[in-house]
């Protein structure tokens, strides 16, 4: 892989983080929660089960003291590995955090934080929320939680997550320091519900054309959507450009209701079907209100399950056109049962289909390691790069009504193909991102600049009155410099522009959230380029 020192290098540790993740959140469909007197296989017949034996015999007989719970646990992930890579066994003391993740709300005290330097420190206090109203503000460090020092100690993320969470009307008592006070300032906070929001922004990028970005698909997603959608069309939305790269999914009725925005009153947007579960058919109704507006939807290779729904919908209605680069291939539906200790079984129990009858999931039959190794190999064997790396299976070809022709078994393929950026000239620019600098100095700016950077109420006054001067940006180089990332001439001098826009950008994001961030960091995006481009090709309206 080093030999093409992509771009995507910088993301792909999250990216493989999200989609192991995924296996757990991806196009999940609850079932009815199970009665309290039902077991882990209630229909198996428990005179030819060997497990609850086998365990049995071991807590009676072993030698030693066995820590019971936790065998089970063990043993039913290990029954699950020989299924298929989504089917997960959730233990009851993450079953919270894992659904609350697709709910679209949390409990808490609402900010945005980070970990820099060892000290917990606040990057925005989420709007409306328990910390903006008692005065906690953007820059703050969290000292002491509840009379505990968590500065200095190596406190890790789920650690703060811990201490700062809890149920709503309970209290929590913070030490905060802020620049130009002397010693701590002390707050109590009552927790609150504190919604999660799964659009990250919208807007519009000129007088017609409007972007919406989806990170992922929970209970809240469409509401969000269409209010989003609304928003637009009061600015004047006739085209719109849906970005679901590196949404990993999410719950299958979330990508129903958004796909039925797009597609008029009767039209197949997606079905599954099991072994044991009949052929489930679910059609676009007539609420739909982007139904005739130009449609283009981004995605990638960490676009998956819930996000490959919707592309695939678009796509084989031939409604809309697909640009960016093959999907991930999840094409698995999961049942939620829950478990008499608190605990829950997410199993596989149907493949989805897109319109056309393709499914979209990649193979797993090589077991969990190659799954995943496969969505590795995309960046080694060049197929980020040349479409026509990507080889199909003539036997899983389709038709869309249009005469298009698309293929089943791994993962959408865009329309329009935009391969991953390569170039030698690229190494330092990630670098700088791999190492976190950028982050950190647009942190650390902010800081310092706070009163003046205030003056910014939006995007647009923010891209407009602020730019990245020569002076700042030699200091950022001396700062990589300084941490050991020598000076590369010719790589600052190929990315500079680069660089300089992912610094305002995430400035941007420091004070006006994702607003401030992604209509200036899309201005170097090249599928985002694209896809404007393509709205604006008359031979495509």
């Amino acid at each position: 892989m080093d030999k093409f020192n992509f771009k995507i290098t910088v993301y792909l540790p999250i990216l493989f983080a999200l989609v192991l993740i995924a296996g757990i959140l991806l196009g999940v469909r609850l079932a009815p929660k199970s009665t309290a007197n039902q077991g882990v296989f209630p229909d198996y017949p428990l005179e030819d089960s060997k497990i609850g034996e086998i365990l049995n015999f071991i807590q009676r007989d072993y030698v030693d003291t066995v820590n019971m719970v936790r065998l089970n646990d063990e043993a039913i992930s290990q029954i699950l590995e020989n299924l298929d890579p989504h089917s997960q066994y959730i233990a009851a003391s993450e079953l919270n955090q894992v659904n609350e993740q697709l709910e679209g709300n949390f409990e808490g005290i609402g900010v945005q934080f980070r970990i820099e330097n060892d000290t917990v420190m606040v990057v925005l206090p989420l709007s409306g929320g328990p910390s903006e109203k008692v005065g906690i503000k953007a820059g703050d460090r969290i000292v002491v939680v509840d009379k505990d020092t968590i500065a200095g100690i190596g406190i890790q993320n789920r650690d703060v997550m811990k201490k700062l969470k809890g149920k709503r009307g309970t209290k929590v008592d913070l030490g905060i320091f802020r620049h130009d006070v002397k010693g701590l300032i002390d707050f109590t906070i009552t927790r609150d519900v504190i919604p999660t929001y799964s659009v990250d922004v919208a807007y519009m990028v000129n007088n017609s054309t409007g972007y919406i970005k989806i990170n992922s698909f929970t209970a809240t997603t469409h509401e969000e959507f269409s209010k989003a959608l609304k928003q637009l069309d009061d600015e004047g939305l006739s085209k719109l450009i849906l970005d679901l790269r590196g949404n990993t999914g999410g719950y299958l009725q979330a990508a129903i209701d958004v796909a039925d925005e797009f597609l008029k009153n009767d039209a197949l947007i997606v079905y599954t079907e099991g072994q044991n579960r009949p052929k489930n058919y679910a059609y676009a109704t007539s609420r739909g209100n982007f139904e005739d507006g130009q449609l283009i939807v981004l995605i990638d290779e960490g676009s998956a399950s819930a996000s490959e729904i919707v592309a695939g919908a678009i796509q084989d209605n031939d409604r809309g056109t697909i640009v960016g680069r093959r999907s991930f291939g999840k094409g698995l539906v999961q049942e939620q049962r829950e478990l008499t200790d608190g605990s829950a079984l997410r199993l596989t129990v149907a493949r989805y289909y897109t319109p056309t009858g393709r499914c979209i999931q990649k193979p797993y039959k090589d077991g969990t390691d190659a799954y995943y190794e496969e969505f590795h190999d995309r960046f080694v064997n060049g197929q980020v790069l040349h479409a026509d790396s990507i080889h199909f299976n003539d036997s899983l070809k389709y038709t869309t009504p249009g005469g298009k022709v698309v293929y089943g078994g791994g993962g959408i393929m865009p329309d329009v193909f935009i391969p991953i950026e390569t170039g030698e000239n690229i190494a330092y620019y990630n670098r700088l991102i791999n190492r976190g600098i950028i982050y950190y100095f647009a942190f650390e700016y902010t800081d310092l600049h706070r009163d003046a950077l205030g003056k910014f109420k939006n995007y647009k006054d923010f891209d407009n009155g602020f730019t990245v001067s020569e002076a700042v940006f030699e200091n950022l180089i001396e700062m990589a410099a300084k941490k050991e990332i020598v000076r590369d001439p010719a790589g600052i001098s190929a990315r500079k522009e680069d660089i300089k826009n992912l610094l305002k950008a995430l400035i941007g994001r420091n004070i006006l959230d994702d607003l401030g961030f992604y209509p200036i960091y899309l201005q170097k995006d090249e599928t985002f380029i694209k896809a404007v481009e393509w709205l604006n090709d008359k031979k495509n309206s």
